[in-house]
């Protein structure tokens, strides 16, 4: 144990005190657990063993200072204390969010029939197709009834007439150039075939009646990536009139006219996303049979290059034009003579 060794002034002022005799008072000696003796400025442990051990109990760390933002520190700086800490940096996001909210294509494509819209039911040729309409409904009937499975109100005629108000509001949108609103009718897979070249051009649709009633001619259902991300498309058969004029950005007309009604028979396939809650049904394409006639071509407008001016000729051209050469050979009779 260390001693604690006394002041030899405050011990003869303590034992004067106490009325101690005084051949006690320059005695400096050791006092055990006595709480009067001073010891100020001893900065020792009273146990002297285990003095490395007791120093290393103590480490001095660097405490992190929480009012520092990370906007605020410099991006060198940033790394530097995660590496000074041996975390390592955060990566940047390279990977880009997919959204599958559309197929791609018309997975089995419906097989128009030769000459449709053309032949009456009464007749031989309309009464065979007829026939093989009846025949290929086989699995348009399990498509339908996968469909209901998702879709309690699902029914064929309800959706017809909701296909058709799609129709119309999709063309009314496109002639309006609103695209944000556009993409409530389109899916992203028709998006840009419908808007492809529409710069500068103003459309003028107008839908005017229906030669016949819209009806579902061809259903699929199919899943993409995983069993249960389901997929429907239906085929559906508008057979209206309707007014189309296309002018170009001077006014021309490019196509059709806004006072001649055309007759148009178009097969549109109309997609939703039968695994999501919220998916809607979107115009997703339009079957072109290779039978039907060709549409009319808009004629293009092009700049026409500048024609140069013709020059007139010089005085000296001019005279030249005049005397030819031939003239000049020749000898007057009065220089002869």
């Amino acid at each position: 144990m260390i001693s604690r060794y006394r002041n030899s002034v405050c011990i003869f002022g303590k034992y004067m005190q106490n009325n101690l005799p005084l051949m006690l008072g320059p005695i400096n000696y050791p006092v055990v657990n006595d709480p009067s003796q001073q010891v100020r400025n001893i900065k020792k442990h009273f146990n002297p063993k285990y003095r490395k051990e007791r120093a290393m109990k103590f480490i001095k760390i660097e405490l992190p200072d929480f009012d520092d933002s990370n906007e605020e520190v410099v991006q060198e700086r940033f790394r530097s204390r995660l590496k000074r800490h041996g975390i390592l940096p955060q990566r940047n996001w390279q990977e880009r969010p997919v959204l599958i909210s559309s197929t791609p294509q018309i997975f089995e494509t419906y097989v128009v029939p030769e000459g449709d819209g053309k032949f009456s039911p009464i007749t031989k040729a309309g009464a065979k197709q007829k026939v093989e309409f009846i025949g290929k409904k086989s699995k348009s009937y399990l498509a339908i009834r996968k469909i209901k499975s998702f879709e309690e109100d699902f029914h064929v005629k309800a959706f017809a007439e909701e296909a058709l108000e799609i129709y119309k509001k999709a063309h009314e949108t496109l002639a309006e150039k609103d695209e944000e609103k556009l993409l409530q009718y389109v899916t992203e897979a028709a998006f840009p075939v419908m808007t492809h070249n529409m710069e500068h051009k103003t459309i003028v649709w107008k839908f005017v009646e229906s030669l016949e009633p819209a009806r579902i001619v061809h259903a699929r259902v199919t899943n993409i990536i995983t069993k249960d991300n389901f997929f429907a498309q239906i085929t559906v058969r508008f057979h209206t009139q309707q007014y189309l004029c296309i002018y170009d950005r001077f006014g021309r007309v490019l196509l059709g006219s806004e006072t001649v009604k055309k007759d148009v028979l178009d097969y549109i396939v109309f997609e939703k996303h039968l695994s999501n809650t919220y998916g809607t049904w979107r115009v997703h394409g339009k079957i072109v049979p290779d039978w039907m006639t060709p549409e009319e071509i808009p004629s293009l407008t092009y700049v026409l290059p500048e024609e140069k001016e013709p020059e007139s000729p010089t005085s000296v051209e001019s005279v030249a034009q005049t005397v030819t050469p031939d003239s000049l050979d020749k000898k007057t009779p009065e220089a002869t003579t």
